[in-house]
């Protein structure tokens, strides 16, 4: 029996058989090009490494990484994109735990907070070394990247406009991405040398200022 674009039905289910297999065998072989990366960034405490590195420790070939990755930055990029990707997971999922909306909205963004922020004691490269260096250098991969993230949080921002918890008129994506940005920036900008270093800025004190700003009600 024929297929009505002509081609017999046997031979399409050969190719998409075949296809679905080399499609597995691609994935596989990128997770373990992505696991030997992480292997070795853990170890180094830094995005200091080669190509041939990460090749050596996958047990693959280098041909099989460039059928894969133009280079280390794709490499990187994809690391730091499936970082994001777990936050955003991590921080649904705790969100999750609270009935009110406004409720989710607030634990979404102290995790945010304390995902962001420093820690020595956590070897984080990929946020304290590549990450600001991808802002600069390529701003719609970093765009890109945080996708996942600004979807959540404007999922979160719709459901509290939803139950009107927000100032009438406001646009949920646009609170979300400036909710973002501001979190995100004063918990990387905590580790600076000045005052809020000896009295460290708290996930409660972003929270706070997101949802109350600095204005007196009128």
């Amino acid at each position: 029996m024929s297929s009505p674009s002509g081609e017999p039905a046997w031979k399409q289910r050969a190719v998409e058989r075949s296809t679905k297999a080399a499609k597995l065998r691609a994935q596989q072989r990128v997770e373990r090009f992505l696991d030997a990366a992480q292997v070795i960034i853990t170890e180094n405490g830094s995005t200091d490494f080669t190509v041939q590195q990460v090749v050596d420790r996958s047990g693959q070939s280098l041909r099989s990484f460039y059928q894969h990755f133009d280079g280390k930055h794709e490499l990187l990029l994809a690391l730091f994109e499936d970082a994001l990707s777990r936050a955003a997971d991590q921080i649904l999922a705790a969100a999750s735990g609270q009935a009110e909306p406004l409720d989710r909205l607030k634990i979404a963004v102290q995790l945010l907070f304390e995902l962001s922020r420093p820690d020595p004691t956590a070897q984080r490269p990929l946020f304290t070394d590549f990450a600001p260096q991808l802002l600069i250098s390529h701003p719609a991969e970093v765009k890109a990247a945080h996708a996942p993230l600004l979807a959540l949080f404007t999922d979160l921002m719709s459901e509290a406009e939803t139950d009107h918890r927000l100032r009438p008129g406001t646009n949920p994506r646009r609170m979300a991405a400036l909710t973002m940005e501001t979190v995100m920036f004063i918990a990387q900008s905590s580790g600076a040398s000045d005052d809020e270093t000896v009295r460290p800025i708290t996930a409660d004190e972003a929270w706070d200022f997101c949802a109350n700003g600095f204005a007196r009600p009128s």
